[in-house]
């Protein structure tokens, strides 16, 4: 189950059956669906939702630590903004995938950065080795974001979803260096 991790100006917490409408303007909208294909398409509308975020639920009650399925809330006025995953990657469930899914309001204020930051933390308590962001090729913003963040590209692979997909690592000793501001050359810190 996912644990609640509070940052400066969010909380990360389990999914509600109540957040599917605000769900839904995160997931059925355009600009973030088309960048989650293949592994989901938009979602169509509330009861599409509703159905989602009962399976989110589902497998959250399921999932061993540090993996989980997080709603992303901003603390001071508790609007969801998005979700949050520390997922197995398919096949075989041996690599760990970092992901968040924000509404385009919530672009570039850091949310992004602060999830990415909890929930490498919480995975790191909980001796993970490495985590990974799987990102399409043409999603520029999501590469920039994710290099910044201290994660290092690996390469492309077809191996998680069956397209060709850039693959990024985030280590401890990378992410001590984020925290610390002493990233190597060729990272940036937000």
């Amino acid at each position: 189950m996912a644990a609640r991790l509070v940052t400066d100006r969010l909380v990360l917490r389990s999914w509600e059956i109540d957040d599917a409408a605000a769900a839904l303007e995160v997931y059925g909208h355009a600009e973030v669906a088309r960048w989650l294909s293949p592994i989901m398409e938009q979602v169509p509308d509330l009861a599409a939702m509703q159905v989602l975020v009962r399976q989110w639920i589902v497998e959250d009650l399921r999932a061993p630590p540090p993996t989980g399925w997080w709603c992303i809330q901003r603390r001071d006025d508790a609007t969801v903004l998005g979700g949050a995953t520390l997922l197995p990657l398919p096949p075989g469930g041996v690599d760990l995938e970092l992901g968040w899914h924000l509404h385009p309001s919530a672009w570039g204020r850091g949310y992004a950065s602060e999830t990415t930051y909890a929930l490498a933390q919480w995975a790191f308590q909980h001796d993970v080795d490495e985590l990974f962001a799987v990102v399409r090729p043409d999603n520029t913003r999501a590469a920039t974001f994710v290099r910044r963040n201290g994660m290092e590209w690996v390469g492309e692979t077809s191996k998680y979803f069956g397209s060709t997909m850039q693959l990024y690592r985030l280590r401890p000793a990378d992410f001590d260096q984020v925290q610390q501001g002493t990233l190597p050359p060729g990272f940036e810190a937000e």
